[in-house]
């Protein structure tokens, strides 16, 4: 729907008030917001419960991917083009280690960058939060908390006096 808005986005102006704030929103029921601050706070990412392993997960099977093709691709070389040099064995798994180590990092880097990018939907060209009037200062040196409207909870009314009870310097509806 066309009338149907983003969400409602909170300024405010320190970093107790808007974890205390984020604080006073979970308490009150609300699950589905989100925090913009112009520098990591980490007590905000306990409090809003943001863990996430994928990324871990991701990793991980970049690194396992990178060992198994890097081996797999120099143990084909070997059996396909043996080469019996001073007693060498047909397998050297010492010589392998140089690019299995680098293939094995390569990978789970790529995995890594590729996979965030796919978990953080980015490129964002596009999000509605950045049309919010004073969202600019997000990146300055304000605070800003949104409770967006897919939360089971919102009411454009009575969210925006929750917002103002609890200390936001202002409060702006956020099309979407």
């Amino acid at each position: 729907m066309a009338d149907t808005p983003y969400g409602l986005v909170a300024e405010f102006a320190t970093e107790d008030a808007i974890v205390k704030a984020a604080r006073q929103a979970r308490q009150a029921g609300y699950r589905n917001i989100d925090a913009f601050t112009p520098f990591p706070l980490p007590r905000l990412a306990r409090i809003m419960r943001i863990r996430d392993s994928r990324p871990a997960w991701l990793g991980l099977a970049g690194g396992i991917f990178g060992f198994l093709l890097a081996f797999g691709m120099q143990a084909f070389v070997s059996y396909d083009y043996p080469l019996n040099v001073g007693g060498r064995p047909l397998y050297p798994l010492s010589a392998y280690a140089v690019v299995i180590f680098e293939l094995t990092i390569l990978f789970a880097v790529l995995f890594l960058f590729v996979g965030l990018l796919a978990l953080n939907r980015l490129p964002r060209l596009n999000y509605p939060i950045f049309n919010a009037p004073r969202f600019h200062l997000a990146s300055k040196d304000r605070f800003f908390l949104c409770i967006k409207a897919q939360d089971r909870q919102f009411d454009r009314e009575s969210t925006a006096r929750f917002l103002r009870d609890i200390g936001a310097v202002s409060i702006a509806l956020v099309p979407s």
